[in-house]
C-alpha cells in the first residue's frame, strides 16, 4: 500500500537529521495515518490506531476501546447526548452554581466508541482488566481525501516537533551545569540569544559580564545554568556570571581537576573584576596552586582571557580557620588572624599592606570573607583598636538576586 522503499529511506533520513530515533518518526507516521484514517472513515469520538509494517509496506488499522464499568465511568448519561442537551446554565452573581463541583471528582461519560463494557470485554477476553484496551480490527482503506492527508501532514509534523524537542531537552539536560560553546545570534532587551547547534539559548542581562560586549558571529563559552521545558521548545539559560563557570573553566584547562586529584572548594567571584578560588589537593606531593597557575601561569591566563582579562587570586584551601583566612587575603602578607566565635575573624596587617588587604573599594576583603564564610575585619597591626573604613566584610551579601525564569 506504501512506498516501502521510499518510506524507509524519508523516516531513516528525518532520522539522522534532527537526531530523533527512527521508533519516534515510525510512531509520528503510525498516528498521522491512523488520524487520517479516522477524518475519512470513522466517527469523530472513535480511537483509531495504525501500525506500519516496515518489512512489507503494509498498514493495519483499528479501533481501541477501553473496558469499563460504572466505577470508572459516568454511566447516567451517553457522551453523545450532552451534546443536544442545549447551552450551559447561566448562574447569575450571588447564585450558588450547581456545576461548580471539582471537576476532578467527576467521572467521564461512558461512549461506546471508546468504551466497552467489563461484561462485554469479557465475552472476547476472558481475563481482561478494567482500564484496559482493546484492539478491534478495521476494514484496510489506502485512499484518503485532501483534507485527511492534510490532517496526517499536520499530525506527523507536530509528532516530529516534539520529539525533536525531547531529544534537544534530554541532550542539553546532561549538559546542565556545564559548559558549552556557541554562537551569538542577536540582542534583545539587554538579553543574549545564542546558536548552539540544535538550539538556541538565552543569556539574561543580569548572567552576562559587566562591561563585556559581545558581537553577532562571535563564538564564546557559556555555562549553562537551567534547562526548562516547554510548549515553545527548551529554554536553556546561559551565565558568564556563575562562580560555578570559573569552575568549570579550571576543570577544562587543568586535568588534575578533571580527574579530582585537585579540588576547587570554594569560589568568590565578582563578574568582570576579580575573582578567588580556594584549592586543595587529595594527592600528597600535589601543589593545588600550581597546578592551577600552570606552566609559566599559562593555565590561569587561558582563563582569565576567557573572561575578559577578569583578575584571579588561586588560594590554598585548609580546615584551620587560621591558615584560611590568612590565605584568603592573598597577595597581602597577613601577620595575625585573632579567632572570635560566631564565625568572626581580625586579620592584623602591616601599614604598607592594608591598602593591598582591604583592596580597592573594599573588594579584596570581602572576595575573603565570600570565600572562608567568615566574617573578616583588617586593622593595622601598629593600631589594632582602630576600625578601619571598608575594612570590615560580612561573609554573605545581604540580598541574593533571584535567578531569571522563562
Amino acid at each position: 500500500m506504501f512506498d516501502l522503499k521510499g518510506l524507509s529511506k524519508a523516516i531513516q533520513q528525518i532520522a539522522e537529521e534532527k537526531n530523533i530515533p527512527q521508533e519516534k518518526i515510525v510512531e509520528a507516521v503510525e498516528s498521522s495515518i491512523a488520524a487520517a484514517y479516522k477524518k475519512e472513515y470513522e466517527k469523530r469520538g472513535e480511537v483509531v490506531r495504525a501500525e506500519v509494517d516496515l518489512k512489507t509496506g503494509n498498514a493495519k488499522f483499528s479501533q481501541v476501546k477501553t473496558a469499563v464499568d460504572e466505577t470508572v465511568v459516568d454511566m447516567t448519561e451517553p457522551a453523545e447526548a450532552l451534546a443536544e442537551a442545549g447551552p450551559p446554565t447561566i448562574v447569575r452573581e450571588g447564585q450558588a452554581n450547581p456545576a461548580s463541583e471539582s471537576e476532578a471528582d467527576k467521572l467521564p461519560h461512558y461512549n461506546p466508541d471508546r468504551h466497552i463494557l467489563i461484561e462485554e470485554a469479557k465475552k472476547i477476553k476472558p481475563d481482561v482488566q478494567l482500564n484496559e484496551e482493546l484492539e478491534f480490527p478495521l476494514e484496510t482503506k489506502g485512499d484518503f481525501g485532501r483534507i485527511a492527508a492534510q490532517v496526517a501532514k499536520q499530525v506527523v509534523l507536530q509528532k516530529i516537533r516534539e520529539a525533536e524537542r525531547d531529544s534537544v531537552l534530554s541532550e542539553f539536560k546532561e549538559k546542565e551545569g556545564g559548559v558549552v560553546s556557541g554562537v551569538v545570534q542577536r540582542f534583545d532587551r539587554g538579553n543574549v540569544y545564542v546558536d548552539l547547534g540544535r538550539a538556541t539559548g538565552i543569556m539574561f542581562y543580569n548572567e552576562s559580564i559587566p562591561g563585556e560586549h559581545y558581537r553577532i558571529g562571535e563564538r564564546m563559552r557559556f555555562y549553562v545554568l537551567a534547562v526548562q521545558g516547554d510548549a515553545r521548545g527548551p529554554g536553556i539559560i546561559l551565565s558568564r556570571a556563575h562562580p560555578d563557570f570559573v569552575k568549570k573553566l579550571f576543570s577544562l584547562e587543568a586535568p588534575e581537576i578533571a580527574d579530582n586529584t585537585v579540588e576547587i572548594k570554594a569560589v568568590a567571584r565578582e563578574a568582570g573584576s576579580r575573582t578567588k578560588i580556594a584549592v586543595v589537593s587529595h594527592v600528597e606531593g600535589v601543589d593545588p596552586v600550581g597546578c592551577c597557575v600552570g606552566q609559566r601561569g599559562m593555565r590561569v591566563i587561558a582563563v582569565s582571557n576567557e573572561l575578559g582579562q577578569e583578575k584571579i587570586d588561586i588560594v590554598e584551601w585548609s580546615e584551620d580557620p587560621n591558615k584560611f583566612v590568612t590565605n584568603s587575603l592573598s597577595p597581602a602578607k597577613v601577620r595575625l588572624v585573632e579567632i572570635f566565635p560566631r564565625r568572626e575573624a581580625r586579620a592584623l596587617v602591616a601599614d604598607d599592606q592594608l591598602s593591598l588587604a582591604i583592596g580597592k573599594g573594599g573588594q579584596n576583603v570581602r572576595l575573603a570573607a565570600k570565600l572562608t564564610g567568615w566574617k573578616i575585619d583588617v586593622r593595622s597591626q601598629a593600631n589594632p583598636e582602630q576600625v578601619l573604613e571598608e575594612g570590615v566584610a560580612e561573609s554573605q551579601t545581604p540580598k541574593e538576586e533571584p535567578q531569571p525564569q522563562v
